[in-house]
This record gives C-alpha cells, sequence and structure tokens, in this order.
C-alpha cells in the first residue's frame, strides 16, 4: 500500500482577493497566479518572498491560459474578454472584447482556443489570428471547465446544466452527452494516456469514465464534503489530486482512484476557505494550490 509523505513548504502572499487562476511558466519553477482583484502575478518556486505583478487587469480574472510556443498568457477577464499578455515585458499584446460573459476556462490544443463562457457558449479561436472560428451553445446555463483529448481528437466540456458533452477536436460537433452528475460540473480531466475522462461537480463526486465504452460510467466516489473545484494529475501520471470548496486537498491513486492522503488545515496547516485551483508542477514534484483566502501554498509529496 502507497503511503504518501506530504510537507508544506511555502506560503505565497500578495494578491488582495481571491486566487482563481494558476499556470505554468516558461521555466519549470515559475508559475503564473490571478485572482479577484484582476492582478496576473509572476512567480518563482525558489523565492516565496518575490512576486511580480506583471498585468492589472479592471475586473476579476477566472482563468488564464499559457501559450509556451509564444511565450503568451490569455487572461479572461469577467464581463471584459481576453488579454494577451506578453508576461517577461509586462505588456497586454492584444485584447478582444469577444463577449460580455464571465470566462471560466480557457484551453490550448495546436492552432486552436477553446474558451468556456457564462452563457452557455464555448468560442472556438484561432489562436495564432486571436479571431473566433465558432460559437458552440448546446444550452444556456454555463460552460464551466473544458478538458482536450488529443488520442481521441475530442474536447469534454462540463456545464451547469449537470451535464458533459464531448466534442470533435475537427469538426466540433458534439459525440456524446454523459448524464450523471446532480450538479454543476466544475472541473475535468483526461487521463494522460487518454483511457479515462475525469469529472468533479458541485455534487461533491469524483466520476470516472471510460472512453472505450463510449464513455460509459467505470466509477463513482464521493470524494469531498462540498463542491470539488479542480483536478490535476502529477507530472508521471500516479496520482490525482482534487480540491474542494470544503478546504481540503485531496492525493488518489490514478489506477485505483483510492485515497492516499487528506491536506488541510488541522493535519497540515492548509487553507481556511474554498481552494479553487491546482497546478501540479514538475519542479520538484510541487504541487500548487490557490485559496479564496487569498494565498497560494506549495506542498512538497513523497512516498514512504
Amino acid at each position: 500500500m502507497t503511503k504518501l509523505h506530504v510537507q508544506k513548504i511555502d506560503t505565497f502572499s500578495g494578491h488582495r482577493d481571491c486566487v482563481y487562476a494558476l499556470q505554468p511558466a516558461l521555466q519549470p519553477h515559475h508559475f503564473f497566479s490571478a485572482g479577484g482583484d484582476g492582478m496576473v502575478v509572476h512567480w518563482d518556486l525558489t523565492r516565496p518572498d518575490w512576486g511580480e505583478v506583471v498585468a492589472q487587469l479592471p475586473t476579476s480574472v477566472y482563468s488564464i491560459a499559457y501559450d509556451s510556443e509564444k511565450n503568451q498568457l490569455w487572461a479572461g477577464q469577467n464581463y471584459e474578454g481576453i488579454q494577451r499578455i506578453a508576461p517577461y515585458e509586462k505588456q497586454v499584446v492584444s485584447s478582444a472584447r469577444l463577449t460580455s460573459a464571465a470566462i471560466f476556462d480557457i484551453q490550448f490544443f495546436e492552432d486552436q482556443a477553446f474558451i468556456a463562457l457564462s452563457d452557455g457558449v464555448v468560442l472556438v479561436m484561432d489562436k495564432n489570428e486571436f479571431s473566433v472560428r465558432k460559437h458552440l451553445k448546446a444550452t444556456a446555463q454555463s460552460a464551466r471547465c473544458i478538458s482536450i483529448n488529443p488520442h481521441t481528437r475530442e474536447f469534454a466540456v462540463g456545464y451547469s446544466d449537470h451535464r458533459i458533452r464531448v466534442f470533435g477536436l475537427d469538426d466540433h460537433l458534439l459525440r456524446y452527452t454523459l448524464e450523471s452528475h446532480t450538479n454543476s460540473v466544475f472541473t475535468l480531466h483526461y487521463s494522460p494516456d487518454g483511457r479515462y475522462l475525469i469529472s468533479g461537480s458541485r455534487d461533491a463526486h469524483l466520476k470516472v469514465w471510460n472512453i472505450s465504452q463510449k464513455y460509459e460510467l467505470h466509477q463513482d466516489v464521493v470524494a469531498h464534503m462540498f463542491a470539488i473545484n479542480h483536478i490535476v494529475y502529477s507530472p508521471d501520471g500516479q496520482w490525482i489530486a482534487t480540491c474542494s470548496m470544503d478546504k481540503s486537498i485531496k492525493v488518489w491513486d490514478a489506477d485505483t482512484f483510492r485515497l492516499l492522503k487528506v491536506i488541510d488545515r488541522a493535519r497540515h496547516a492548509g487553507h481556511g476557505t474554498s481552494i479553487n485551483k491546482l497546478l501540479w508542477s514538475s519542479f520538484d514534484n510541487h504541487l500548487i494550490s490557490a485559496s479564496d483566502d487569498k494565498r497560494i501554498s506549495v506542498w512538497d509529496i513523497k512516498t514512504v
């Protein structure tokens, strides 16, 4: 039986409001954050006392996405569209008020950007031209999260109507509609090998969908006390981490989906409010968490 040792390494403070988004940066030990204060901040895992504001946007930022090819950050402003930022130059390269809806997620694949909006629309953009290719609207309720499967060339979208919809990456046509959650689907993640789709919801359930069986429900885990806000895989694909409105992070075996570790305030001096986002860095296998408490915590996770 695998046993994990967890140690809190650092706490990064500087945001003045809830932290909603985390993204990797050009160097493995760097990352970006954004939140309700409109600040986009560049951090260094080796220097917890250092943080650099690369953009100050006028509204809350729920989602950022890093384009490693161009070394640019896309930031989704609440009701103000998208800005492309050159983080090291601290410059806004371009901006587009594509929507008046809130932007909950941005994901890249090849030359496309997929953007989940609060009005139920998923925008498909040309990443290089920074222009809209298509509007996909399957429901009037919010599109909350997106995950991409390069193996099957599909992408899945979680919605506030409790459903997950799977579309083709090339034709953008609807292929599957998955119904099992009883509340909004806040987070999705395809497994690195493309075998499973993992979903987390406001209903606190973690669900595992078998892709080879036409997305048949493979496993249903009552994972948290309250809403699951985000799911990430470890860099080696062995573990899954989930975070929740219940103020905890949980680490799971990626093969069996068995719970391995609970990280919370009582056991590990964790966050005191809802944990919104995770980033599992390849730098020393550090897990990074962002919370409503305005702080970012860094966790060292090792097998005993």
